[in-house]
């Protein structure tokens, strides 16, 4: 009896002991890198095993732009682990290419309202850039040698080539040529500086000249230099005035502003005053010497603008071209010929679209040109454009560089127009919640916004701090607030920013929101939009429940399946996403069907990092070939990490806006 109390006694002790440990989660052990990479060897065979079986399934295509298009984004795919079968691919893209080519210059049936472009012709040329774009980001000389190969015999239309105006062609080599030149510029700078040189001397001004100088000059600071000044020299020669190619090329190297050299006592400094300029991404491209002298040559040419009539605004109806060039108007389906701009009224026009873009370098030509910034501030006067609202939001714009603070976002919103002020003021209030910052956040709701803007930013400050504290989430307040948004979309907006507040401070309260956002979706969509949003909170869930990610994309897919078959069956009534019986995979944007189906392969291909096998098996649900193709190439896309990535910047270009209604501010979301 002893023996068994001693134990019992001994056994008690043991496991009051290990409660402790019982009751602690084990922490997380962190993957080895052995196992992240066994685990990346296995996506990538999955993948490669799936792309096989997209390749099989794409013989049955019967469409030429259909396999063609496979045969391009199978080709990009394979490069890395199969050149071989890489080229071969690229190989029978390029005959079928040159053989649309060749039918569409014998038919010219279906014409577009679009320039009087045949669509066939079109589509041609679509699938011909995709090809020679595809084969740049891996092999500049198998790139031209596809451009070569696919160029049409004859021009595909019966508009003659005005040296004046090198856009007027839909098709045009050069627009193609000048778009490979910038893809090439990182792969092989030396050949594309070569190239840029030939066109050049051809009288062309690729606009992409700056990326490739500033290619070449990381690899051969000399030739980087040469190609630069004959580059100068040549805008030199040229009539900025009549020649748009030249203009254009001038200012976007400006734009860029001066390569400065090493900071020392005797570099100018700018002014106080002086609002930095905006860059174009690929960096400066001038020493200063040469930036002063193209700056001086634009100066010159926008000195001569002259006030326009009042009765000759937008002469002709606006448009661009060169003289006795024909622009087309499309009016109710009819297209008529306008008549054509005159050589003054061209050179006019760009002349005051220097000007314009002399506003935001004031600053510059106050450093680099001091004697000449009160010739250019009395014209801006004489044309009524100094100091206006558009001049001033540019310039502030500007100053925004990578990922803006609320306090640079809500500095920029005060000298926007009044359009746009509420718009920026909601974002710079949700940037200081992703801050932390409430107080600031609930200020600039108080100050600027108003009704369901208000609203639905200090609804997110109360959860937000709530989170903080560790309270329990309020699911009533929240569903009362929800239930007052008329929209889906508004309602799902909402809960989808409050989620994010929660992410960091109360994991499960965020789980909580995203459900409330499911159940808002949860039903039949009866509009794109409504697809849209199933697919933003399919994305809310896969960082926190990939699983219901999934269950979140289902339905909506059985019920894409629907829409194609009531598609198929309408086309040429309503719809004309098919053609002879298969839908078409190129322009997946043309129609909110097929750019739906697109987005699911997006989302698809996002989780496949995750489950491929799920992905995969979402892919198989749709019942027509030709999408399950599309999606079941994203997944690949995603699993290689080749999918192209949106390179917009955080802050646009906002000097290429010709006017307002051409802004739109990103979410921060």
């Amino acid at each position: 009896m002893k023996n068994i109390l001693a134990f019992i006694l001994s056994l008690s002790i043991v496991i009051v002991s290990a409660a402790p440990l019982v009751a602690q989660d084990p922490a997380p052990q962190q993957p080895t890198a052995d196992d992240l990479a066994k685990q990346k060897a296995e996506l990538e065979k999955n993948a490669y095993r799936l792309l096989d079986q997209v390749i099989d399934d794409g013989q049955s295509l019967r469409l030429p732009e259909n396999r063609v298009h496979l045969q391009i984004n199978a080709a990009d795919l394979l490069w890395d682990h199969n050149q071989e079968r890489a080229r071969s691919l690229f190989a029978m893209a390029s005959d079928a290419v040159s053989e649309m080519i060749r039918s569409t210059n014998t038919n010219t049936s279906r014409q577009s309202p679009f320039r009087g472009i045949p669509q066939q012709d079109r589509r041609a040329f679509g699938l011909r850039q995709e090809l020679v774009l595809a084969a740049a980001r891996h092999d500049a000389t198998l790139a031209y040698q596809l451009l070569a190969a696919t160029k049409a015999p004859t021009p595909a239309t019966n508009q003659p080539a005005d040296p004046r105006n090198p856009r007027q062609q839909f098709n045009s080599d050069e627009n193609l040529e000048q778009t490979l030149l910038s893809r090439i510029a990182a792969l092989d700078p030396k050949m594309a500086a070569q190239n840029a040189e030939q066109m050049m001397d051809k009288g062309q001004f690729p606009r992409t000249l700056g990326e490739v100088i500033n290619q070449l000059t990381r690899q051969d600071a000399d030739a980087g230099a040469k190609l630069a000044d004959k580059t100068v020299k040549k805008i030199q020669a040229a009539n900025l005035l009549s020649n748009e190619e030249a203009g254009n090329l001038a200012q976007s190297l400006l734009t860029a502003g001066p390569k400065l050299p090493a900071a020392t006592s005797a570099t100018p400094s700018p002014s106080p005053n002086a609002t930095p300029q905006p860059t174009s991404g690929r960096g400066p491209v001038l020493e200063v010497s040469a930036y002063t002298d193209l700056l001086s040559l634009v100066i010159d040419a926008a000195l001569k603008a002259t006030p326009q009539a009042q009765n000759n605004q937008r002469p002709n109806g606006g448009g661009r071209g060169g003289p006795g060039v024909n622009r087309i108007v499309v009016q109710n389906g009819q297209t008529a010929q306008v008549t054509p701009l005159t050589t003054d009224q061209v050179e006019q026009n760009n002349a005051r679209r220097f000007l314009t873009g002399l506003q935001s370098a004031l600053p510059s030509i106050e450093q680099y040109l001091p004697g000449r910034a009160s010739a250019v501030r009395q014209k801006l006067t004489e044309l009524g454009m100094s100091e206006t609202p558009r001049s001033n939001f540019v310039q502030a714009m500007s100053s925004l560089q990578g990922n803006p603070t609320s306090e640079s976002l809500e500095q920029v919103a005060a000298t926007a127009p009044a359009q746009l002020q509420p718009r920026l003021y909601q974002q710079a209030a949700s940037r200081a919640i992703e801050e932390g910052n409430t107080d600031r956040a609930r200020q600039i709701a108080n100050d600027h916004l108003q009704s369901t803007a208000r609203d639905s930013i200090m609804l997110r400050i109360d959860f937000k701090e709530s989170a903080k504290k560790a309270d329990v989430t309020r699911l009533d307040e929240i569903r009362q607030s929800v239930a007052k948004l008329t929209s889906d979309s508004d309602k799902v907006t909402l809960l989808l920013q409050i989620a994010n507040d929660l992410q960091k401070d109360n994991p499960k309260a965020q789980l909580q929101i995203l459900e409330e956002a499911k159940q808002v979706i949860g039903h039949r969509a009866t509009g794109y939009d409504n697809f849209e949003n199933q697919l933003r909170v399919a994305r809310a869930f896969s960082t926190v429940d990939s699983a219901r990610s999934f269950e979140v994309l289902e339905p909506g897919i059985l019920q894409l399946n629907e829409l194609l078959s009531a598609a198929q069956v309408l086309s040429g009534f309503e719809v004309n996403i098919f053609r002879d019986g298969e839908m078409t995979v190129t322009n997946q944007f043309d129609s909110g069907l097929s750019s739906t189906i697109s987005r699911y392969g997006q989302e698809l291909s996002r989780l496949s990092k995750i489950d491929f096998g799920r992905s995969e098996m979402l892919a198989g649900r749709f019942q027509f070939t030709e999408p399950r193709i599309l999606v079941r190439l994203a997944i690949v896309q995603g699993a290689l990490g080749t999918q192209q990535q949106a390179n917009a910047p955080a802050v646009p270009n906002f000097n290429s806006f010709r006017n307002f209604d051409d802004f739109v501010v990103v979410s921060p979301e």
